[in-house]
């Protein structure tokens, strides 16, 4: 442990110095006073070593798997929800004379968004997966930093929490 040394004038010598004359210097004696610090804290002896390279290029390549699928899916979607001829948004059909008929319409149109922006979300995920694995940072769970397992990442490629974290966090 390291120990830091603190200067302290005693009463004693704070009297002395008073008595003296006013011309004179007062005396600094001083009485140590040790005071103990912090531990700093410790680092583990051995570093999380990630996967191998070879190992990185089979999770990227089942990335880009995915991130090809949801491009197709998403092209799906888009081109269900937009007139080709036009470029614009599919609207209602002025032809349906019932409502129920115009409202089923509705409803399946915002589904078809819902989906978009989940596939969108996903592949913000897979983006940012490719990213991580560019910066050597993919397979390491955000919260407590330990590796994720393989199997884990071969179901999920996305994966940024190990599942401890994950049941954790969905308490």
């Amino acid at each position: 442990m390291a120990k830091k040394i603190v200067a302290k004038k005693t009463p004693a010598v704070k009297a002395a110095a008073r008595s003296k004359a006013k011309n004179v210097p007062k005396a600094k004696a001083v009485q140590a006073k040790v005071v103990k610090a912090k531990p700093a804290p410790v680092k583990p002896a051995v570093a999380v070593k990630g996967f191998s390279k070879t190992e990185l290029a089979r999770f990227k390549q089942l990335i880009i798997e995915k991130r090809k699928e949801i491009l197709e899916e998403l092209e799906t979607l888009k081109a269900s929800m937009m007139d080709v001829q036009t470029g614009e948004y599919v609207t209602e059909n002025s032809t349906y004379s019932l409502h129920m008929e115009q409202g089923t319409d509705t409803m399946e149109r915002e589904k078809t968004f819902l989906f978009a922006s989940r596939e969108g979300k996903f592949l913000n995920y897979l983006d940012d997966a490719l990213k991580r694995i560019e910066k050597g940072e993919y397979g390491f769970c955000l919260d407590c930093g330990s590796l994720i397992d393989k199997e884990r990442l071969e179901a999920v490629p996305h994966a940024q929490l190990c599942i401890k974290c994950k049941l954790k966090r969905g308490r």
